[in-house]
């Protein structure tokens, strides 16, 4: 039995040293470590914090997918990287502008191909904090969502095969990948990784508000008599677009159609709930400023045609939200507390995050 057992020990040390590195008595055995020259390297990448915002929930982060320095430099090169579409034209950036909150200025984008999408593409700030993506909630993280527009005709219009192609043969991208995940052969699921972690780190919390929130600036009366109407049955914004994210994550029809069948059934396709048709998800409210044109559609040039919009009481349907009290009746702000609530709706704007690198 004893002999049965040393020659165990030694199979399990020569297996070790096949695959890896062991120290005295294979104690410290790591299945990642390689061998160099009859010395032990093991891989390591710098964790890369995320700050929480104070008043902000924890971020949900996948226990697969940690942010690390290195993955979130990969993740962002990648978001600017033409290489991904199918004639080196486009990138995520083509669509999601910085400047725009990471939106597009256009109502609709244009692919590579001239053809359009038919939703505004949507903001990504603080998207770590979301539980679902898109306008109709069709993906559930964000490495799902980062595979869309790779493959999408009206996007990229590219294959992940020939994208794995193109990024291993490229030195800069065997080094990056190499350095962030360890890995010897660049695959698509790495490449929505990578972007998902620089997407996770697009944080946005150092408007007027939030400086008004930590006690280091104050609104003007204006602003505050605005940020009351917004708190208040008044205005009525507070349901749909509480707590420091500016909005409640959920979908909801919020009385933009005025009949049915509508042209864009939102979570409708989904779930394929009738109940859930015209319903869409509700956009954070923070920089809402620079995400013009407003709603699924881009229907609206400026604020104040949302504003106008609750203000008159939209129209009534048969999914038509709840909280969406006054259909046909309106808000009636006056021009003065409209101006008010416009003015602390601009508060939530960050400009350093919407400009510097």
């Amino acid at each position: 039995m004893k002999n049965c057992f040393f020659f165990l020990m030694i199979i399990f040390f020569s297996s070790c040293q096949k695959e890896g590195c062991t120290d005295e008595f294979a104690l410290n055995y790591n299945p990642e470590a390689e061998i160099n020259n009859g010395t032990c390297e093991y891989h390591t990448t710098t964790p890369y914090t995320i700050l929480k915002p104070e008043g902000f929930p924890n971020m949900i982060i996948p226990e697969d997918n940690p942010n690390t320095v290195e993955g979130v430099a990969l993740g962002k090169k990648l978001f600017k990287e033409p290489l991904l579409s199918a004639d080196g034209t486009q990138s995520c950036a083509s669509c999601h502008f910085q400047s725009a909150n990471f939106s597009d200025t256009n109502q609709f984008s244009t692919g590579i191909n001239g053809g359009l999408g038919f939703r505004n593409a949507s903001t990504l700030t603080n998207s770590g904090w979301s539980q679902s993506f898109n306008w109709d909630g069709s993906s559930n993280t964000l490495e799902e969502q980062a595979f869309e527009p790779i493959t999408n005709p009206n996007e990229m219009n590219n294959t992940w095969k020939n994208v794995e192609n193109t990024l291993n043969a490229n030195e800069d991208y065997q080094i990056l990948f190499k350095e962030a995940f360890n890995i010897d052969y660049i695959d698509s699921i790495h490449v929505v990784k990578a972007i998902a972690q620089f997407e996770r780190s697009l944080i946005s919390s150092n408007s007027k508000f939030d400086k008004f929130y930590r006690g280091e600036t104050s609104l003007s009366p204006s602003e505050l008599n605005g940020y009351a109407i917004y708190n208040s049955e008044r205005g009525d914004c507070f349901h749909c677009h509480g707590t420091l994210l500016f909005t409640d994550n959920l979908f909801h029809n919020n009385a933009i159609e005025s009949a049915e069948p509508f042209l864009d059934n939102g979570l409708g396709y989904v779930t394929n709930n009738p109940s859930d048709n015209g319903k869409f998800k509700t956009p954070s409210l923070r920089n809402i400023e620079y995400s013009a044109p407003y709603m699924h559609d881009g229907r609206f040039a400026t604020l104040e045609q949302v504003l106008e919009h609750y203000n008159s009481g939209g129209h009534y349907t048969s999914t038509v939200d709840p909280l969406m009290k006054k259909i046909g009746i309106g808000l009636q702000l006056t021009n003065q507390e409209l101006s008010d609530l416009l003015a602390f709706l601009k508060t939530l704007s960050d400009e350093d995050y919407v400009s510097q690198e």
